[in-house]
């Protein structure tokens, strides 16, 4: 009987694995093949997702939580509002008359290192539970006391970038009214 329970889990499993894989696969599909800006930032947003899913289905609530505040609630409205500000039209799009040829040969020539990859990491040894484990308290201690410094500097440069992505999209031929 709990074998069978086993089983199902672990076929359970499999088709969460599954969905998400679909999840993050089509977002990144309509990520790079839409040439709308929008549906772009929404594919990223799809992916993200499926990616959170991901790090929830490997039992890391922490890495989870994380890719949902930072990927997802950062950097997709940073770009959905830098998207939105821009207003680029499709006329002002580079025209890309071999777009799918260089996907299709960027993918075979990623394919024999994934393949490689993934050879190597079966190769690994699975027997992980004697490492220490790492919990948000420890990880929010670290970052908040060894990692300060370079946490206030990524802060920084985001601010930075997103000053700078304000001023790029400033239209000089409109003036301001205050």
């Amino acid at each position: 009987m709990a074998k069978r329970a086993v089983v199902q889990n672990n076929m359970l499993e499999l088709i969460i694995f599954s969905i998400l894989t679909l999840f993050m696969l089509s977002g990144a599909i309509v990520m790079i093949t839409s040439k709308q800006t929008l549906f772009s930032a929404f594919g990223f947003l799809i992916t993200m997702v499926g990616l959170a899913g991901m790090f929830a289905l490997l039992d890391s609530r922490f890495l989870a939580i994380a890719q949902i505040m930072v990927s997802i609630g950062a950097v997709v409205v940073l770009s959905l509002l830098t998207i939105l500000t821009i207003n680029a039209r499709e006329s002002n799009l580079p025209d890309e008359p071999n777009k799918y040829k260089w996907m299709v040969f960027s993918s075979l020539l990623i394919a024999p290192i994934t393949f490689l990859l993934y050879k190597s990491l079966l190769t690994l040894n699975s027997n992980f539970s004697d490492m220490p484990t790492s919990t948000s308290k420890v990880v929010g201690e670290l970052l908040f006391s060894q990692w300060v410094l370079p946490f206030e500097i990524v802060s920084i440069l985001l601010l930075t970038a997103m000053l700078g992505a304000i001023i790029i999209v400033k239209d000089p031929r409109k003036k301001e009214e205050v």
